[in-house]
């Protein structure tokens, strides 16, 4: 089967690979040097495992700025283009999907199209009406940064959402979802046929626990912190329960990356006129653990902000996670922000980061000029590199993961 997928990102990428092993796939980007790097079997993105698999299988995949001619001798076009959160408009901006349904349709008005971007609750059946296509499907992703293939290879589960409950629609969607088993290393993957709107519902939903489950124990350590408690002992008691589990319940500054900020704010949005109490204040709750954190550097420091006092606080990476190249809604960012309105010099060491400045802040290079300049260093995960100065460190990890 012939396949084109729009955009390789972290979604776009990861795909392309486990459907190139059985199909023709034609990776379309509008950047010709990440094109390249792809055609030279080298991942455009920081993942080690698309990075060792694309340098290692013989894949069907070949990768084009030719919008057109991928999607023109496409059977199935699958668009995994970024929507970011607009603040403005309290939604999700669309426009990137959108350009290219209509391209599609100018090229293949017959082809089946499948969205992988996160999209808000409503917009497949929207957007099919809008453009007159019939066989437009939604179905989710749920990938962790840095372990995309990994996710896609060992899927916790397949969704596919379908315009209508009719015959031929779920035929096309279990077809598409076959594609991805046969490309799966894991057996007796759970599979999922719903409806469009369920489909996007059951995506947002997931992220917004996800998120929950972050500020919960953030709000936790938040209240072990200032009651000078042990976060760790309390964590364990109540992980203790099978219920809860020990898992996905080590602290940070809050929930940052690709995803779960965006998501849980457009989830949001689409509970207006709903009623809701929760949803809000897990959008709410992140706000107030950066508050928190960036308060409790400035008393460990004891910084006065008086205009007389001079207070260097180094940065420990941008990136949400060491295999990430991602910068986009790091927590420690929202630090960085928050110190420097108060009057609080900036300095930050990111080996991803080449330039000189980033922010109006100088980027150092040099770990060991960085330590050096720091008189308090921030991380929101801990790495054995800062053992030697651990005296200076502020962090909330206590298990060095997720």
């Amino acid at each position: 089967m012939k396949i084109a997928i729009a955009g390789t990102g972290y979604v776009g990428l990861s795909n392309a690979i486990i459907l190139a092993q059985h199909n023709e796939v034609y990776a379309v980007d509008i950047l010709q040097s990440k094109v390249d790097l792809i055609n030279k079997k080298i991942s455009p993105i920081v993942d080690k495992e698309i990075e060792e698999y694309l340098s290692s299988h013989d894949l069907n995949l070949t990768a084009t700025t030719d919008g057109d001619g991928a999607y023109k001798k496409a059977d199935i076009v699958i668009v995994a283009t970024p929507t970011n959160y607009d603040s403005d408009k309290n939604y999700f901006d669309t426009s990137s999907v959108d350009s290219v349904i209509r391209q599609i349709n100018r090229v293949n008005p017959n082809a089946v199209i499948i969205i992988k971007s996160t999209i808000p609750v409503g917009y497949t059946k929207l957007i099919r009406e809008s453009f007159n296509h019939d066989l437009l499907f939604f179905s989710p992703e749920f990938l962790r940064e840095g372990k995309a293939l990994f996710d896609n290879l060992y899927p916790s589960r397949i969704v596919v959402g379908v315009p209508e409950k009719e015959d031929k629609y779920i035929k096309v969607a279990r077809v598409f979802a076959n594609l991805l088993i046969e490309g799966a290393i894991k057996q007796n993957i759970q599979t999922q046929i719903v409806g469009s709107t369920e489909a996007e519902a059951i995506k947002l939903f997931a992220n917004t626990y996800l998120a929950m489950r972050v500020s919960y124990f953030n709000e936790l350590d938040t209240y072990a912190e200032s009651k000078n408690l042990n976060t760790q002992e309390i964590i364990q008691g109540v992980c203790a329960d099978s219920r809860i589990g020990d898992f996905y319940n080590n602290p940070s500054f809050g929930y940052g990356g690709y995803c779960l900020p965006k998501d849980t704010k457009q989830l949001r949005a689409n509970f207006e006129n709903v009623p809701n109490n929760l949803i809000s204040a897990i959008v709410d709750s992140n706000r107030t653990r950066k508050d928190f954190i960036a308060e409790r550097i400035l008393k460990i420091a004891n910084y006065k902000n008086d205009g007389k006092d001079q207070l260097v606080v180094g940065i420990f990476r941008l990136t949400m996670k060491s295999e990430s190249d991602n910068f986009r809604q790091s927590s420690i960012m929202g630090i960085m922000k928050r110190l420097k309105a108060k009057g609080v010099e900036i300095i930050i060491y990111e080996p991803r980061l080449n330039e000189k400045t980033y922010f109006n802040s100088v980027v150092i290079h040099n770990f060991d000029e960085f330590k050096e300049k720091a008189k308090i260093i921030i991380a929101n995960r801990f790495e054995s590199v800062l053992l030697s100065v651990k005296d200076k460190v502020y962090t909330r990890d206590l298990y060095n993961r997720d």
